[in-house]
């Protein structure tokens, strides 16, 4: 039996206040969250890419490995949040130190995460006791990583050149990649890097990783402040536990982890709009959302088109709801088109792989509760604000009797927040 927890959500945001290059002069604040964020959008682009040809099935497992890999790899950083990668790498080199420090890291995460199940836990622990690397999943996530870290690197690159570490660090970047070279996407994302030349690729990766700039609830200060990117895939880790505690089919928990990923991707082109303006006016609503649309068009999906990626387009349009109306709109694929469906409907009739199913109201919920972690989190670090009260209020009087496909208790899992 799987089970979310509220100390589940509060390890995955803990991401929010996890500080990177905090040994280099930054232009700004580099947290993990928003790094783990970029990394799997990058994974879920180099997944598409080299899964062209690959039967429905194999695709699917594939997947599902790539997913659960991103948020082991995630889980195992926040517990060792205070080893510098070098370190970390020279420990790993050695197969009985690894094994000391990964068993200590089981035995920080068990309480927290056991909750999901034993299949899910046993998961993990193989992952992360595995040091194979040559596999299609593994290799996927390497390079995604190597491309959101050196994403970075660059941002701060011109501040630091006095620091000697600096030629070696990008250097591990340069090699990690050129040694994916073969994956399909990665030399159009080394080009974006580490090049001068602009890929549709690589344009789409850069976009992505500018969703850290721009900071939610920016007219409330919070501690921590959390990014729109950040958000993103705190929402998607949630998603994808939810999926596993309503035994959602494999290609549903996928599809709901990438469609928390990229739920506010269209607000790279507008901010983050918060719900009481989008509500002020009757119309306003409607007007940000066509304006959003017309903007998500011209500056990601039409220079992806016109590039030859069609299927990199159909997904996202896919996750982001375009054909059925919503991000938070039930569908699934029924006779080659994508339909809506009610949430009632998906449970019973359309929960298997075969119909590429996605929910609707289980990404709401998690997009509240994602928002409602941010508000508790700033309450609870001396932050007064009615904001954040009102908001706190709003999320739990909207869910206190909620119930997901009569299996997660969302008010009883609010309550746990005193």
């Amino acid at each position: 039996m799987s089970n979310v927890r509220k100390s589940l959500l509060q390890l995955i945001f803990t991401g929010s206040s996890m500080q990177r290059w905090n040994d280099k002069l930054r232009p700004t604040e580099l947290m993990e969250v928003d790094k783990q964020a970029h990394k799997m959008m990058v994974a879920w682009v180099l997944f598409l890419l080299n899964t062209r040809d690959m039967p429905a099935e194999e695709r699917v497992e594939l997947g599902a490995r790539i997913v659960e890999g991103g948020i082991f790899d995630y889980l195992y950083r926040l517990i060792i949040t205070d080893i510098k990668p070098p370190i970390f790498y020279r420990i790993k080199a050695n197969p009985a130190h690894y094994r000391q420090l990964t068993d200590w890291v089981f035995a920080e995460l068990e309480p927290r995460v056991r909750s999901l199940g034993e299949p899910f836990w046993d998961r993990l622990q193989t992952y992360l006791r595995s040091t194979e690397e040559d596999t299609l999943d593994r290799r996927i996530l390497s390079a995604a990583h190597l491309y959101a870290s050196g994403w970075e690197y660059n941002l701060i690159k011109s501040m630091n050149r006095q620091d000697v570490e600096l030629m070696d660090i990008e250097e591990s970047f340069r090699n990690g990649l050129k040694k994916n070279v073969d994956l399909i996407g990665v030399p159009d994302l080394l080009e974006g890097l580490f090049g001068q030349g602009r890929t549709p690729v690589g344009h789409f990766a850069q976009v992505c990783g500018q969703l850290r700039f721009q900071k939610r609830w920016s007219q409330t200060p919070r501690i921590p402040e959390t990014s729109v990117l950040g958000h993103m895939f705190i929402v998607a880790c949630y998603a994808y536990f939810f999926s596993l505690s309503i035994g959602a089919c494999s290609a549903r928990a996928q599809n709901n982890f990438f469609g928390g990923l990229f739920h506010d991707l269209p607000e790279l082109l507008t901010r983050d709009i918060i719900s009481p303006v989008k509500q002020s006016v009757e119309t306003i609503g409607d007007l940000i959302k066509e304006y959003e649309e017309l903007e998500l068009e011209r500056v990601i999906l039409e220079p992806l088109r016109r590039g030859g990626f069609p299927d990199l387009v159909d997904r996202l349009s896919f996750f982001l709801g375009l054909s059925v109306g919503s991000e938070f709109q039930a569908c699934a694929t029924l006779d080659g088109e994508v339909r809506r469906v009610s949430p009632t409907e998906l449970q019973a009739f359309y929960n298997a792989d075969e119909y590429d199913p996605k929910d609707g109201e289980l990404l709401k919920v998690c997009d509240s509760l994602a928002a409602f972690l941010e508000a508790y989190t700033a309450l609870r670090n001396g932050i007064a604000s009615d904001q954040l009260q009102q908001g706190l209020w709003r999320i739990r009087s909207k869910y206190s009797s909620w119930v997901l496909f009569g299996q997660v208790h969302v008010g009883a899992l609010l309550a746990d927040f005193d």
